[in-house]
């Protein structure tokens, strides 16, 4: 699903261009540039869901290209994530417009992927909005998008709507405010634990109705909260049950 999102990536790093694309293209359909002049007329050319480009380029930087694409109506919509130091993300973008999010430099390879991932993910849900059925409800597999990203993705969208994950008979119902789960469903079990219980579902099915409300408060975490806690729990039963992996050596990056 998330494979149907088109990113332009840019950076003059060609180490770095390669690592990112390499770590990013079974995620999205990745198109790459090492200089802005070239990513523009790139982007005009075949507008991107989401731009991912270095800050600190030779001639026109990453501020810059934002700027132009934003200022066309073609590419005003374009999503976009910028690599930049600290220093950088604090006196340059005070009010972080017009940037979606940040990988701050140095990062991790696994990590700035990651962080990449949610914003995918994100765009990928609203793509999907977008074709649903004269329902206005949209059907998926959990083999496409697992319940975290879907959580997170909501949260990153501040959807208001119901969702509903089903796992052969087993069935969860959430309910989202501005994307904060605020009441969920799963058999007897309601609120925070609830959620737990099927935040480590990876198959099974999905539909998210956008009219969906309920007025009942059950859950006592934000996303965030029951996201960190709900992950914590399931690496604690893998580690119980013996199943805890080697991590994977990962690199450190600075473009």
């Amino acid at each position: 699903m998330a494979n149907h999102v088109k990113i332009l990536l840019v950076d003059d790093n060609p180490m770095v261009l390669g690592l990112l694309q390499g770590a990013l293209t079974p995620l999205a359909k990745v198109t790459t540039s090492n200089d802005s002049a070239d990513a523009l007329l790139k982007a005009v050319d075949d507008p991107p869901d989401l731009l991912v480009s270095d800050y600190r380029m030779p001639g026109m930087d990453g501020q810059q290209l934002v700027e132009k694409l934003k200022s066309r109506p073609k590419t005003a919509g374009i999503s976009v994530i910028l690599l930049a130091s600290k220093a950088d993300i604090t006196e340059r973008f005070s009010n972080h417009e017009p940037v979606d999010d940040f990988v701050e430099k140095p990062f991790f390879l696994k990590e700035a992927t990651q962080r990449i991932k949610r914003l995918i993910d994100k765009i990928a849900l609203e793509k999907m909005a977008k074709t649903a059925p004269s329902d206005g409800v949209v059907r998926g597999s959990l083999a496409q998008m697992n319940v975290i990203d879907l959580v997170q993705s909501l949260e990153m969208g501040r959807k208001s709507c119901s969702m509903t994950l089903t796992l052969d008979r087993d069935r969860c119902e959430m309910y989202f405010k501005e994307g904060q789960v605020t009441h969920a469903v799963y058999g007897a079990l309601t609120g925070d634990p609830a959620v737990f219980k099927v935040l480590g579902w990876t198959g099974g099915n999905f539909q998210i109705n956008f009219e969906g409300k309920s007025n009942k408060q059950t859950t006592t975490l934000n996303t965030q909260g029951l996201l960190m806690e709900g992950l914590r729990m399931l690496d604690e039963s893998k580690r119980d049950d013996g199943g805890a992996e080697e991590e994977e050596e990962d690199v450190l990056l600075d473009s």
